[in-house]
């Protein structure tokens, strides 16, 4: 029977340039944590959650409407990102002994390369939702076409979200294909547990319990190399303040502009979840710790955002505000970056018969 506490609620979040409406819905629980999502690209918006004295406060960058998450300026706030998140080298691989041309929509260093499933990837499509609010949680589906932004197969994706009085929000991506094709489905919330979206995140506490990360080159593309986080200022494996070594002299962290990296989980449970990051806001006393079944997890401290991405096509995130340079952080879990071009990595090929399955586990509190 259902439950009034359990109560989706659903709203207009504006129409498209096309005249598609999009909506948004509200899942709720008995802590006062509450969760909105647009069925535009699978997004979360907002995630509000209790402080330390019981204050509620928006944890997430983002935008007042459908109209930012549709603009050209976007950086991902709270997608669903697909088909494969994260770079892939020349926006190329070869699967069956087949060449398959991506496009290549990011630029660093001056190398370009594929980058979070190409120029109209799951963050900007329409997902059609099912409410289910007997489990407190929303179900979208996709399907993307064989060829779609290059990728082969038909694939049919579907995202669930659920929130629970645990204050457990899961982020849920299964699908299966017609053909054999690459897949890292990835979620991209950009945090600040402080809910003051003007202050940087480099006073969070961070802890990732992975002795190794990816080193990259100029391009941000993975080298290749699993290297030992020991004696470097990508260790983490102890609670760090994120600040305290974002600007070394280290090769890797100069490339990126600070931290924009995958790092190893030390013990993996791909068929269950073990944790991936536990991160801190000592002002607020608020925690996240993340849960995953996948092997990766990548830390990206916001050395990309700036003022100027909210000038001309939309004036504001969130309130009116423009988002400063290290206001938030990501911590996407995943498989490794350009896996179809890494033999040594774990492979990311779905093949017609299997099912894929990457879930997703944020746990919030306060101390």
């Amino acid at each position: 029977m259902k439950s009034d506490h359990y109560e989706i609620l659903t709203a207009t979040f504006g129409h498209l340039k096309d005249g598609r409406e999009a909506l948004i819905y509200t899942l709720s629980n008995a802590n006062g944590v509450t969760a909105e999502i647009t069925n535009y690209g699978a997004t979360l918006v907002s995630l509000k959650a209790p402080d330390r004295d019981g204050t509620i406060e928006d944890l997430l960058h983002g935008y007042d409407s459908v109209d930012g998450y549709a603009g050209s300026k976007n950086p991902y706030f709270g997608a669903s990102v697909g088909r494969f998140g994260n770079r892939i080298k020349d926006g190329k691989f070869t699967l069956d002994c087949k060449d398959y041309i991506l496009a290549t929509n990011n630029d660093s260093g001056g190398i370009p390369c594929h980058l979070h499933g190409g120029v109209d990837g799951f963050n900007r499509r329409i997902w059609t939702a099912t409410l289910r609010p007997e489990s407190n949680a929303i179900t979208f589906t996709y399907v993307s076409v064989d060829g779609e932004e290059g990728y082969p197969g038909t694939l049919c994706a579907e995202i669930t979200y659920q929130l629970n009085d645990n204050n457990d929000l899961t982020w849920t991506a299964v699908a299966t294909t017609d053909a054999p094709t690459v897949l890292n489905m990835v979620h991209h919330p950009y945090w600040n547990l402080s809910g003051d979206h003007s202050t940087s995140i480099n006073d969070h506490i961070l802890m990732l319990p992975c002795d190794r990360y990816l080193p990259t080159n100029v391009g941000l593309i993975p080298t290749g190399e699993l290297a030992s986080v020991i004696g470097t200022p990508m260790d983490f494996t102890q609670p760090t303040q994120i600040g305290l070594r974002v600007n070394d002299q280290f090769e890797t962290l100069e490339f990126a502009g600070g931290y924009d990296h995958c790092w190893v989980l030390q013990q993996p449970n791909v068929n269950g979840l073990a944790l991936a990051a536990r991160v801190k806001d000592p002002k607020s006393g608020r925690m996240m710790e993340v849960h995953t079944n996948q092997v990766g997890v990548q830390f990206y401290g916001g050395n990309f955002l700036s003022p100027e991405d909210f000038q001309g096509e939309f004036a504001s995130g969130k309130g009116g505000l423009a988002y400063e340079y290290r206001t938030a952080l990501c911590l996407e879990t995943e498989g490794f970056p350009d896996a179809p071009n890494q033999a040594n990595f774990p492979s990311t090929v779905l093949c017609p018969g299997e099912t894929y399955e990457h879930r997703m586990l944020y746990r919030f509190s306060a101390e």
